[in-house]
């Protein structure tokens, strides 16, 4: 997937500058728990600017992920926005800091847009912060409630479990 710009207008010419409204789907943001649907298109208001290096772009990303939670792998969406600010230039190299610019005065937002959510996208995403997990032993959802199982005494630790202590 590609998201081109046409940017003759701009190149060359510091100091001009024009928005572009991006509504795309982004493929492979992917990871084990987080997800971006191709289904939900990602949106972007971004300004391009000329520059003497080539063309700055800078705005809002925003879109929904699709998480599963870390503790307890339930299914849920929550929506992203995030700023951008990337150079685009004509001597760009693949391993550098900025993207390139098209020899045909053209950009791809693709992988930039790409980049920032992938960066974006939470580790250990939570379905909310006092999210209990599924029990280590039955698997059963400890938010819908307590399980049957009994508590289970590290065995290094049982021999205290004999001592009785005077509480005064």
């Amino acid at each position: 997937m590609t998201v081109l710009i046409d940017v003759r207008d701009l190149v060359g010419q510091p100091g001009s500058s024009r928005t572009v409204r991006v509504e795309e789907a982004i493929g492979g943001l992917a990871t084990q728990l987080a997800t971006v649907p191709e289904e939900r298109p990602v949106g972007a208001d971004l300004l391009l600017e000329s520059v003497v290096d080539g063309v700055l772009v800078t705005g809002p990303v925003s879109g929904t992920m699709r998480l599963s939670c870390a503790r307890c792998l339930k299914s849920f969406d929550r929506g992203f926005s995030l700023e951008v600010q990337e150079l685009f230039s004509a001597g760009a190299s693949p391993e550098g800091d900025e993207y390139p610019l098209g020899d045909e005065g053209s950009l791809d937002l693709e992988p930039m847009i790409h980049d920032a959510i992938v960066l974006a996208m939470p580790f250990a995403p939570l379905c909310r912060p006092d999210c209990l997990g599924l029990c280590p032993r039955c698997g059963g959802d400890r938010n819908l409630g307590e399980c049957a199982c009994p508590p289970e005494v590290d065995p290094r630790w049982a021999p205290l479990l004999d001592l009785h202590l005077d509480q005064d």
